[in-house]
């Protein structure tokens, strides 16, 4: 994956620079209002302090300087060990926290000739102080009344008319949920703690909703938002009415969204995406019997299959598998990929990548042989360092888990790109030796265990490859969302060019088709693609067909 034949640098530094630059119709929507007024405008949002006290010990300590004994000032602390830069800067005059910063450790035989100052504990003793601590803020939970969650499609359906309920949340026992308040479509609404909201029919784009929560605390939730569409269903039969309702929203607790749609703030498809982008609800669904070539070369070449009755052993002077070679492994073949499927399952359901996806490109990228590819590239999706980059670069909640297991927290800290040059490059080899199930010492050279681990790494280099494809839409377009100007399979499609042959590759076929004014689809978009990148076009489609 990610083989920019030389444009990848280029166009990251371009990349860089750019990313600098850069209804419902009028019946009333509320099933149970309070009061007709109007929302306020401007609700204050959350504003919560407790002062409590708490117990600590207080370190008296005395600078005093060397050879003279002389006192220069006393500093109080409330942590163990010596002051620190801070507690001499805020107990002591400016000329003496110069001199305590500017001096020189002493290395004097005798103290007595040490040049400078010296700290010495005077006391301790049992204290107490006022601590100001932020107390948790209301909330709004936003879920459907009598409607059935799709997980396999990331949509709800509703067989009577879908009604969108808004349940205020007071963390704190002593207060409550006084009113919901919001804005929908255009027109506002007021309602109590427990808040109905008819949803008619919308646009396929959806409506944008925002709502808030007062409490008896004296102060409001913050500002939520959701994206909501509502389409009612051809069933070919009027006795048989259903809608479609797809939620986008932080605060939303129904069915999980599919994945990447909050970054590229889209919906999938009404109904449901595409089945190469769906999730089954079984792994049995995943099966393949697909005779993989290259897998069939793998399992023969490590002494799995016998083919030993076959011409050449099976194989052909190229490395592949000959007609027999793959007949003699066909059922090993089988078993083969399929083994990771309940893994793939789980990965999907934790992540929110589809899982037909993660499959397709597993058997695209390596054909379910989880080692080192001909390219060097590594993996059951052929992880290169580039493609290593990108992940622990677009993906920071990834990059925050995995950097700990390879060097000190307090350096993964910084964040990818705070790391100096070495550290990022041994981030980057880390990752790929993550995913690299090659074991010479295992059982047929392949170390399971590592194989089913690296399939989450792989889940997760797809989201970061889904953000920065987003972040290049939105670049080259000059808009908001991504999801503004391409649609939600098409966004897809080019986090798999981002994925296949890197930023350079996508980035320039999204600039061409923006200078003739095409829309950004797949197919105006891919045509554009430079002559050292065409081969994504076949890639992309294997994938999605």
């Amino acid at each position: 994956m990610q083989q920019d034949n030389g444009i990848r640098t280029g166009w990251r530094f371009r990349f860089l620079r750019w990313s600098l630059l850069i209804v419902l119709a009028g019946s009333g929507f509320t099933s149970n209002p309070i009061e007709p007024a109007s929302p306020a405008a401007d609700p204050p949002g959350p504003d919560r302090f407790s002062v409590v006290q708490v117990e600590y010990t207080e370190y008296t300590w005395w600078m005093i300087r060397w050879g003279s004994n002389k006192f220069i000032c006393e500093l109080k602390t409330d942590h163990e060990g010596l002051p620190t830069i801070a507690d001499v800067y805020s107990d002591c005059l400016p000329d003496d926290y110069d001199d305590w910063v500017n001096q020189k450790p002493c290395a004097e035989h005798d103290v007595n000739l040490c040049k400078g100052n010296y700290l010495v504990l005077i006391d301790s003793q049992p204290a107490q102080k006022e601590v100001a601590t932020k107390l948790p803020s209301s909330s709004v939970q936003v879920s459907l009344e009598n409607c059935n969650p799709v997980y396999t499609s990331s949509t709800s359906i509703c067989e009577a008319e879908p009604i969108l309920i808004l349940n205020g949340i007071e963390p704190l026992p002593e207060h409550r949920i006084l009113r919901i308040e919001g804005l929908y479509a255009g027109q506002t609404f007021v309602c109590d703690a427990h808040c109905r909201l008819r949803l008619p029919i919308t646009g396929g784009n959806g409506e944008t909703l925002q709502f808030w929560a007062f409490s008896s605390y004296g102060d409001s939730s913050p500002i939520f938002n959701a994206l909501v569409r509502v389409a009612q269903a051809d069933s070919n039969d009027p006795d048989q009415v259903f809608w479609y309702v797809d939620v986008l929203s932080r605060q939303w607790m129904g069915v999980p969204v599919a994945s990447c749609v909050g970054t590229w703030e889209t919906l999938p498809p009404i109904g449901g995406p595409q089945e190469w982008l769906s999730t089954p609800t079984q792994s049995e669904t995943l099966g393949t019997d697909i005779p993989y070539n290259y897998l069939a070369a793998n399992l023969i070449r490590k002494g799995i299959v016998d083919a030993s009755d076959c011409e050449n052993s099976g194989l052909q002077e190229d490395g592949n598998a000959s007609t027999c070679g793959i007949d003699k492994a066909r059922n090993a073949v089988i078993a083969r990929q399929n083994q990771f499927d309940g893994i793939i399952l789980n990965v999907a359901k934790d992540t929110g990548v589809p899982a037909n996806l993660l499959k397709n490109l597993f058997a695209k990228e390596s054909q379910f042989w989880p080692g080192i590819g001909a390219k060097d590239d590594v993996g059951l999706g052929q992880l290169t360092e580039q493609g290593a980059d990108t992940t622990l670069m677009w993906n920071p909640p990834f990059f925050s888990q995995f950097c700990p297991l390879v060097m000190d927290s307090a350096e993964c800290k910084k964040g990818y790109l705070g790391l100096e040059e070495d550290q990022m490059r041994l981030a980057r080899l880390s990752l790929i030796q993550a995913v690299n199930a090659t074991c010479e010492d295992c059982p047929l050279g392949i170390d399971l265990d590592r194989a089913n681990f690296s399939i989450g790494v792989f889940a997760h280099t797809l989201l970061a490859n889904c953000e920065q494809a987003g972040q290049l839409v939105k670049n080259v377009n000059a808009v908001q969302t991504a999801g503004s100007v391409s649609t939600y399979e098409d966004l897809w499609k080019f986090s798999l060019v981002n994925y296949h042959a890197g930023p350079g590759c996508l980035g320039d076929a999204l600039d061409l088709a923006h200078v003739k004014n095409l829309e950004m689809t797949w197919e105006n978009v891919s045509p554009n693609l430079s002559a050292g990148c065409v081969g994504a076009f076949e890639y992309v489609n294997d994938i999605s067909e």
